[in-house]
């Protein structure tokens, strides 16, 4: 068996809704290996999203734990889960959430910026990674200038600058035309395989979940 990147025990996510408690996650099991490819399908509030980021360290659950790279994510102050989310994880959503101000060359070094590497080096890794989505002609263009399959490719290229272990997305071609779309989803699947990243996907398409390794199902907090 391939090298295990995470894994989620007992996952529980309670919220408190005026005197009663609502479970949104509900003891959730799940491992990912090295560049397995899996895809989290259900209904809307079923709490794929909150899944997500529970994964990914930016929400803590009630109960249960998350470990990647074997390190428990409970275990680390706000400063160290930051700067281990930037070294092996990515991060993909619906909307693109990238910087208006800065061009698209500019958002894609912000993650090795953050963790002070050289910029000329940090250009370079940015530049070329937005050569390879296609968008060597827009490296100088803001996100109002782009269209959004473009901005989206941005923010992939965003997330794979650091080459991570492991990247989340949450409904990446949910706000996406069909064509472009397809482009995205054939993106995934060739980057996945030449970079050996893993990837787990929260979406309603269900021809992407089609594409994956694995496809589980999210009903009322459970995950199956």
């Amino acid at each position: 068996m391939s090298e295990i990147i995470l894994t989620a025990e007992n996952l529980t996510k309670r919220f408190n809704e005026g005197a009663q408690a609502v479970d949104v996650l509900n003891n959730v099991a799940l491992t990912i290996h090295r560049s397995e490819f899996v895809a989290i399908v259900g209904s809307s509030g079923s709490g794929k999203s909150t899944l997500l980021h529970l994964l990914g360290g930016l929400d803590t659950p009630t109960s249960g734990v998350v470990r990647i790279m074997g390190q428990p994510l409970s275990e680390l102050n706000e400063v160290k889960r930051g700067q281990l989310r930037n070294r092996h994880l990515g991060f993909v959503y619906q909307f693109h959430h990238l910087l208006s101000e800065f061009t698209a060359l500019e958002n894609v070094c912000m993650p090795l910026l953050l963790r002070d590497d050289a910029i000329a080096k940090t250009e370079k890794a940015a530049s070329d990674l937005l050569i390879r989505v296609g968008l060597g002609h827009r490296l100088h263009h803001k996100p109002a200038e782009l269209s959004g399959g473009e901005r989206q490719r941005v923010a992939l290229a965003r997330a794979l600058v650091t080459k991570p272990d492991l990247v989340l997305a949450d409904e990446p071609t949910g706000n996406l035309d069909h064509h472009t779309a397809l482009e995205v989803q054939a993106l995934f699947q060739e980057l996945k395989r030449e970079l050996g990243m893993s990837l787990v996907i929260v979406t309603h398409d269900l021809r992407l979940a089609e594409t994956a390794d694995r496809v589980l199902t999210m009903q009322s907090g459970v995950l199956t």
